[in-house]
């Protein structure tokens, strides 16, 4: 049988340092588990890091840009909404114009009863109608008193001259409707016996102060139509001479 040696001793470890060493294998095995903890430390830094960085960039980068933003919307100037034309300042009516235009058609209805008043006198002189002739008479004469009863309710202090104007108006149309209301009285008169001469009216004191009203209105409309006509002009209305009137 072979001989089965004993084993020798082994080799007497060295005494440990003063202060009490651990093992080895119990400083490994603390070694082991704190190598092994380190780089899991780590690499959680490391991802902290990495996301910090990238939330500040995009924190920066965020507000950067608006902030460049606002601050170049700032130095650049607003753009209006409103376009070119909307811009342009409205033109202010002219009230001289207004006024010019508002006189214009009173003086449009001035010559209503023109034709009926040299028909009706020339009734009266050939002393025929003459009843109808009165009446239109002094229809003319209430239609020439509502033109000055209406030339009062317009403004026209606008207007040049009108002052003179509308002093040239009313003494025109006071002294129609004057001559008017006597031609009318005269008409009355010839009905009566003897009013007619030969188929000619007799001439009267009411005839003779109609003839001299006319003529007062005929002065008065020549002074108007020259006033009228300047103002008609200018604002492109219609011109009138004095029968229009």
């Amino acid at each position: 049988m072979p001989r089965i040696q004993a084993p020798g001793p082994g080799p007497v470890p060295e005494p440990a340092p003063m202060g009490g060493v651990p093992e080895p294998d119990a400083g490994r095995n603390r070694r082991g588990r704190g190598g092994s903890k380190m780089p899991l430390l780590a690499a959680v830094g490391v991802g902290i890091a990495v996301l910090g960085v990238g939330a500040g960039a995009l924190l920066s980068g965020g507000g950067g840009g608006s902030d460049g933003e606002e601050a170049k919307d700032d130095s650049q100037p607003l753009a209006s909404s409103a376009s070119p034309e909307s811009q342009k300042p409205t033109p202010t009516a002219d009230p001289a114009k207004k006024q010019a235009v508002a006189l214009d058609k009173l003086l449009a209805d001035s010559n209503n009863s023109r034709e009926s008043v040299i028909g009706a006198v020339r009734d009266v002189g050939k002393c025929t109608n003459l009843k109808q002739a009165a009446t239109d008479l002094r229809a003319a004469a209430r239609q020439r008193n509502g033109l000055v009863g209406r030339l009062s309710g317009l403004t026209v202090d606008e207007l040049p001259a009108n002052t003179r104007l509308t002093a040239a108006l009313n003494k025109a149309w006071k002294a129609s409707a004057s001559a008017d209301n006597h031609y009318a009285a005269w008409a009355d008169q010839v009905a009566r016996k003897k009013g007619c001469r030969k188929g000619h009216a007799r001439q009267t004191g009411h005839s003779a102060a109609g003839n001299r009203a006319s003529g007062e209105a005929t002065q008065a409309k020549q002074q108007a139509a020259t006033l009228w006509n300047a103002i008609a002009q200018k604002h492109g209305l219609t011109k009138r001479d004095k029968a229009q009137l």
